[in-house]
């Protein structure tokens, strides 16, 4: 036994040398990434507090306010057109039961006058406008203006129709696909690798493990993107349906487990940026950048620019 503990104990301390100073140090292993653009303010939904979300009216404001890249969910009609919309039935926008995919475009119902905003229970977006919008002419209407797409239904159609309106606005380097489904994800990235892509759920894990386990040094990351909850909105702003997560001891441990500024450090080093969500108070704005992010995401996109130029130098 002694014998055995003395090739190991220098051995484990060996990698554990090798791994901090390469977890500081990744260049020595990773090229970092350089992305066409780098955003620090991200508006969720268009910005769904300040407007209806996910229309037209919305995109446009959060745009005008200031916002550096717009978040957004698609999903596909019966007639083949791709439409803008954070969910697929369309009870809780419309009133209405009935799905996305079983109407033609006309056919949509129009959003509600005012619709609870998901991440800040109690409080509701209004606005004039309260049709769906099609993704062609939100890519239209803003070319230059990055947008992040999140595909919640695994639908080689949809990702294709996605992936061919990406080209035909010649906006590849400025359109990220986004899903929490790594089954999902494969498939946006075998119709179109040229995107730049998040972590999935499983693959967030995974690096976290990595990360604790001191092996994420020195494994390659083809992710550009890390976007996850600030857990302190969890049972405040945001009310979870998960029993687990309402739970007060789940949300500290998951806050000590995630919100390490050494992953974070890490990450930003080889060019990946994190975007921490959906902070729609001041104070987890300030959190989320105090936590190490390089961009917050917000219902309200007003608040987020006015923090922003409060403390442009610190940020």
């Amino acid at each position: 036994m002694a014998s055995f503990m003395y090739y190991l104990l220098p051995a484990v301390g060996g990698y554990t040398i090798t791994s901090l100073y390469l977890l500081k140090n990744p260049h020595i292993l990773h090229k970092k990434k350089h992305p066409a653009f780098r955003c620090t303010h991200i508006s969720h939904r268009g910005g769904s507090g300040e407007r209806i979300e996910s229309t037209m009216e919305a995109f446009t404001h959060a745009v005008e306010a200031g916002t550096e890249m717009l978040e957004l969910d698609c999903h596909m009609t019966r007639d083949g057109q791709l439409i803008v919309s954070h969910d697929e039935n369309l009870m809780r926008q419309t009133g209405h039961d009935v799905s996305i995919s079983s109407l033609n475009f006309e056919e949509l119902p129009l959003y509600k006058e005012n619709l609870e905003v998901t991440f800040h229970a109690g409080h509701y977006g209004t606005g004039s406008d309260r049709k769906f919008a099609l993704l062609e002419d939100v890519f239209h209407r803003f070319p230059k203006i990055p947008i992040n797409i999140e595909v919640k239904e695994k639908n080689r159609e949809l990702v294709e129709k996605v992936s061919d309106l990406v080209k035909k606005y010649n906006r590849e380097d400025i359109t990220v696909w986004a899903s929490v489904d790594s089954a999902i994800m494969k498939e946006c990235r075998k119709v179109n690798s040229s995107m730049p892509y998040s972590f999935t759920e499983m693959r967030g894990l995974q690096v976290l493990l990595l990360y604790y386990t001191g092996l994420l040094p020195f494994i390659p990351l083809g992710e550009s993107f890390l976007q996850y909850y600030l857990p302190q909105v969890i049972n405040r702003t945001y009310i979870p349906d998960s029993a687990i997560l309402r739970n007060r001891m789940v949300i500290l441990l998951l806050q000590k487990l995630t919100l390490r500024k050494g992953l974070f450090q890490h990450l930003k080093d080889r060019g990946i940026q994190i975007h921490l969500f959906v902070c729609n108070e001041e104070q987890d704005i300030e959190a989320a950048f105090a936590a190490g992010a390089t961009g917050v995401m917000t219902d309200y996109p007003t608040l987020l620019s006015e923090y922003l130029r409060r403390h442009k130098q610190s940020t």
